[in-house]
This record gives structure tokens, C-alpha cells and sequence, in this order.
């Protein structure tokens, strides 16, 4: 049962990212800035690379392939349920949610911009926020589970 509630995120995760990617696309403008608070702007900004930007010139086929490969590893781990079953669906509705831009628009929408002064964290979107708090989840859990044993 537990397995069930937390796939039941995936598809959450998918909606929200493409939801919120659509409204940054259709209301903000390209490099466009609404500020919600004094270090949290909305932007819309394309990334084509990787987390952050890096990697840009390896181009999309590079990433959608990638993707693809990490959506089915991510998934069969799911399904033996060795790894924590929160973060594996976070992380899969994160890959999914990014792979989908990738493969409609070739690049992936940013729209959080969060700062202090001048110093800017790169811009991310819900999809990976979710990929990010699933990845902790899982590195978490592992740090317990070593050292209970």
C-alpha cells in the first residue's frame, strides 16, 4: 500500500512541473523578472544542460537518451523496493517532468529565481525541486541505515 501512495506522487509531481513551466512560459517574459519577494523572482529562462546549465553543447538527443536511461533504472528500483519509495517516486516525477520539456521545446523551463544581493542560485523549476528533495530523502535514509547496523 505504501508503494501505491507514493507512485500516486508521480504523476502529481508531472502536473505541477508542466503547469507551473506553462504559466512562467505564458506570462513572464523570456529573461522577464516578477518579484514575489525581496530574494524570489519568477523568470523564465531555458536551460539546455544539466542541472545549473552544464554540459549545454552536449545537446538534447545526449539528454533525452539520459533521461530515458535513468527513468528506467530509477523505476526498476522502485519496483524491487530496496531504496526509499518517497524519493525514488520524487525523483521519477522530477525525471519525467524535465524529460518532457526536453522532448517537446528541446531545453527545459526555469522559472525560481532565489538570491541573496548579488548572489543568484541558478534558476530551477518544481521538477527539479523534486528530484532534489528525493535525492536527499534517499541519501538520508541510507546515512540511518548505515549506522543502525
Amino acid at each position: 500500500m505504501r508503494k501505491m501512495f507514493n507512485i500516486s506522487i508521480v504523476p502529481l509531481i508531472v502536473i505541477l512541473d508542466q503547469a507551473t513551466k506553462y504559466l512562467a512560459n505564458k506570462y513572464i517574459n523570456p529573461f522577464g523578472s516578477v518579484e514575489l519577494l525581496p530574494f524570489l523572482h519568477l523568470v523564465n529562462l531555458r536551460n539546455e544542460g544539466a542541472a545549473f546549465g552544464m554540459f549545454r553543447g552536449l545537446g538534447n538527443n545526449v539528454f533525452i537518451i539520459i533521461s530515458l536511461i535513468a527513468i528506467t533504472l530509477i523505476f526498476f528500483m522502485f519496483v524491487k523496493g530496496r531504496e526509499d519509495p518517497l524519493g525514488l517516486s520524487l525523483i521519477l516525477g522530477g525525471a519525467i517532468g524535465n524529460l518532457i520539456d526536453r522532448i517537446f521545446y528541446g531545453s527545459v523551463t526555469d522559472f525560481i529565481d532565489v538570491f541573496a544581493g548579488r548572489l543568484h542560485w541558478p534558476a530551477f523549476n518544481i521538477a527539479d525541486s523534486a528530484l532534489t528533495i528525493g535525492i536527499g530523502l534517499i541519501f538520508i535514509r541510507l546515512f540511518f541505515r548505515k549506522h543502525e547496523k
